[in-house]
């Protein structure tokens, strides 16, 4: 089978589980190929891409890697494009997983493929587009398949392989080497997963009716062991932080499970969590747009609703 690159994305040597997904939807298409770029490199992180399908992985761990940006990156996968010809080149669609493709794109006078929530035979993509107003399915005509897949677009499952471990190497060239990182700032986290990878999202909006009140998701939210996120009308208020924002302007969610509280579902705020699997609503408005969208859905007052949720979810646990 032809090989498939899938860019290994770590951080303090854990690898995130986007990676594990691109892992196992590679499989479906090919032969995955792990690559590593930077710092970090162990036995633990191997056996760990070879549980999930990896068939070899190329290992780049020179620190310079990490000391200039993304542009590093770009210049290894290029190499390794020329060097083993792969079928295609996954990457997560991340902010940093997209300049990257965007860079290896013209390095290798490819095609690049960005948002894909799904990769089928011949590598073709399905991409939400125009604010997820409209569904397509495109792929690549030119140079190798670049794309950069939706975070919790494939639910990861082990399929243990050879893991083969191959040194390679990348010299920079100076325009790599133009920008470089002069120091790290570590954000401190929460006992709720992140965001972008959390398989249940619990998000609240206007119709929360202030900060205080956005207790009530995140008590909602924590039964569940779920992230919790806000429409940009919640943001903008001030009631909770711009990092959460869910929405075109914001993050792009994909999670098993999307709760919708208080939010009418503006087109702004659905390009961004609209490929969940399953969407629950909570909303007085019989008439929102968000039902539209949503497989469950209950009309009736959130600060009524959604703690009767809470409790009977605490009970059954």
């Amino acid at each position: 089978m032809m090989e498939i690159l899938v860019l290994v994305d770590h951080v303090d040597n854990e690898i995130k589980k986007v990676t594990l997904e691109l892992l196992t939807l590679a499989r479906s298409l090919g032969s995955p190929a792990a690559v590593w770029a930077g710092p970090g490199w162990s036995e633990e992180a191997r056996t760990k891409l070879a549980e999930y399908g990896a068939d070899k992985v190329y290992v780049a761990d020179d620190q310079a890697i990490a000391d200039h940006v993304v542009a590093p990156t770009a210049e290894l996968l290029a190499g390794l494009v020329a060097d083993k010809a792969p079928a295609a080149v996954l990457i997560a669609s991340t902010g940093e997983g997209k300049e990257i493709a965007g860079r290896l794109a013209i390095k290798t006078d490819s095609g690049v493929l960005t948002d894909a929530v799904g990769l089928g035979e011949g590598f073709v993509a399905e991409q939400p587009i125009f604010g997820g107003g409209v569904n397509v399915r495109s792929r690549v005509v030119k140079g190798t398949p670049i794309v950069t897949v939706r975070l919790n677009s494939t639910v990861p499952a082990a399929a243990p392989a050879a893991g083969a471990e191959e040194r390679v190497s990348v010299a920079l060239s100076e325009s790599a080497r133009s920008a470089r990182v002069v120091e790290r700032v570590k954000e401190e986290k929460g006992a709720r997963p992140e965001l972008a990878e959390a398989e249940i999202v619990v998000s609240g909006g206007r119709g929360v009716g202030s900060g205080e009140n956005f207790a009530i998701i995140e008590r909602l939210a924590d039964s569940l062991g779920a992230a919790v996120g806000a429409s940009r009308a919640a943001t903008d208020e001030g009631w909770y932080p711009h990092q959460f924002q869910v929405g075109q302007t914001g993050k792009t969610v994909s999670p098993q499970l999307y709760i919708a509280v208080g939010i009418s579902g503006a087109i702004q705020h659905r390009a961004g969590m609209q490929t969940a699997k399953t969407i629950v609503v909570i909303n007085k408005d019989e008439k929102a747009p968000i039902f539209e969208i949503a497989d469950f859905g209950v009309v009736g007052d959130l600060h009524t609703v959604t703690p009767q949720l809470t409790e009977e979810i605490i009970k059954r646990k």
